[in-house]
């Protein structure tokens, strides 16, 4: 999969979230959660740059997403500064940052190769097998399918319709 249509399924995940933050008036929450959400998402290819790392292996695993959730609520929880809320920020960072790499991992599934998600309990992959990961199309469409979804879901939200 493309960075592009890790965006876009990582903003058409995130959506609904968007919709509920958006409509109880926590707009800034909500696009700030898009961001993290956004940036974390390819954080799972750092296995491209790990010489030792086997590309869709350790990374792209459920005990991944555990691990980066968990260590993202300790960067929080630890920060040494005063934080307003550390006890709702750090959960909601972890939980953010967990969600992430899930967006990405269900990315991954929509091709053939798919993903260990279970490992080390099992070597097996899951995949949906929806379309090819080197499509520009593909990617393209997944983009423009998590924009319209992010737009419409504060235009929603906020009554524009």
């Amino acid at each position: 999969m493309h960075r592009s249509g890790h965006y876009g399924v990582a903003l058409l995940s995130y959506a609904p979230v968007l919709y509920v933050l958006a409509s109880q008036g926590r707009f800034a929450a909500g696009v700030a959660g898009a961001g993290l959400v956004v940036a974390l998402t390819l954080l799972p290819d750092v296995d491209l740059s790990i010489p030792l790392l086997a590309h869709r292996g350790v990374t792209h695993t459920l005990a991944f997403a555990a691990f980066v959730g968990a260590a993202a609520w300790a960067a929080v929880w630890f920060a040494p500064v005063e934080l307003a809320s550390r006890e709702l920020l750090a959960p909601g960072v972890g939980g953010l940052a967990a969600f992430a790499i899930l967006a990405h991992l269900f990315a991954d599934a929509l091709t053939p190769r798919g993903v260990p998600l279970l490992w080390p309990l099992t070597d097996s992959r899951f995949s949906l097998d929806a379309g090819p990961a080197d499509s520009v199309l593909w990617n393209v469409g997944l983009l423009v399918l998590g924009a319209f979804a992010s737009v419409a879901a504060v235009a929603t939200a906020a009554g524009v319709y």
